[in-house]
This record gives structure tokens, C-alpha cells and sequence, in this order.
């Protein structure tokens, strides 16, 4: 398929398990780019009345066919989650380097669905992906948890990560 990797990492925090899964490529024609993907994904995945700050919600990173590619603004990626402010739909769009660096390491997309026990955060590096403790970033800024994951895993990784706001649930 061109444009994808076919590839979309699927991570259960409750479990602290990860997975690939193949990348429907009926999917990829049917729903427009990362946020028509991110959005299928949101509709099959999240049970109706689910909390959105419960773990049957979905928070999904998704990349389009043109992350990565020459075509003007194709370095950005969205995330897509049932709104805890609005109980409906939620995007979120974002440009920067992190979702052509995502790409190259051969997903699409990750599907994170249920609730870790402890602080974690995710590393894909030459295409394998694990989740490691996140207790020394809690209660850090972004830059502050950017700097000290760079400092850990080398400057060539790109971060994506919440704040404080984001560890006190707040809605909007």
C-alpha cells in the first residue's frame, strides 16, 4: 500500500502487553488519512458509554499516507480519543518531527487502550517497542521529560509526551 507501513502497534498499559497487528489496507481506502483511520479505530474499539477517562477508552496516535513523504505539512500526525470534556470525539493535530520519525520506525499507528498500575512510557527504537517505568518523569514539564528521556535514549528519539495537566486528568 503506498503511503503506509502496514503496520499498527497495539498496546494494552493494563496488561502491559504490545502487539502488531496488519494495517487493513479495505481500511486505508475507505477513511481519509490518520484522522479517518484514528477515528475507525475509535468507533470499532471504545464501547458505547465507556468513561473516557476509564480504560475502555482509546487514546490512538495515527500517521496518514503522506507523513514522511515531500508534500508541503507532511510531517504531522493526530490523536483521537473519546473527549472526557465532551463525552463525544476528540482530535488533536500536531506537526513537527515525531510522527515522521514515528513512521520510520514501520507503523502507522498505535491503539493504547486500558490503565497502567504505575507511570510508564513507551519506546520504539529499530522497530521493537516496550514500555518502561515513567516514576522519575512524573510531575514534570514537558520540556523537563523531553530532556530527560534525550538524555537517556540519545538526542536522534523524538518525544511525545503529556504534562502535568494531562497526569491531573484535566478535560480540555
Amino acid at each position: 500500500m503506498f503511503g503506509f507501513m502496514g503496520k499498527i502497534l497495539r498496546v494494552d498499559l493494563s496488561n502491559s502487553k504490545i502487539a502488531e497487528e496488519p494495517l487493513k489496507e479495505q481500511d486505508c481506502k475507505m477513511f481519509l488519512g490518520g484522522s479517518g483511520l484514528a477515528t475507525k479505530y475509535l468507533w470499532d474499539e471504545v464501547p458505547k458509554g465507556a468513561d473516557p477517562l476509564g480504560p475502555d477508552n482509546a487514546l490512538i496516535f495515527m500517521t496518514g499516507p503522506l507523513t514522511g513523504t515531500e508534500s508541503p505539512s507532511a510531517g504531522r500526525y493526530c490523536v483521537v480519543t473519546k473527549s472526557p470534556l465532551t463525552g463525544f470525539w476528540g482530535e488533536a493535530n500536531s506537526g513537527g518531527n515525531w510522527g515522521v520519525h514515528f513512521k520510520c520506525t514501520g507503523f502507522d499507528g498505535i491503539v493504547f487502550k486500558g490503565a497502567s498500575s504505575k507511570p510508564v512510557y513507551l519506546v520504539i527504537d529499530e522497530g521493537k517497542a516496550e514500555l518502561k517505568d515513567a516514576s522519575k518523569l512524573w510531575g514534570k514539564s514537558v520540556i523537563e521529560t523531553n530532556n530527560l528521556i534525550k538524555q537517556e535514549l540519545g538526542e536522534d528519539f523524538e518525544v511525545a509526551c503529556i504534562g502535568v495537566g494531562g497526569e491531573n486528568l484535566v478535560k480540555y
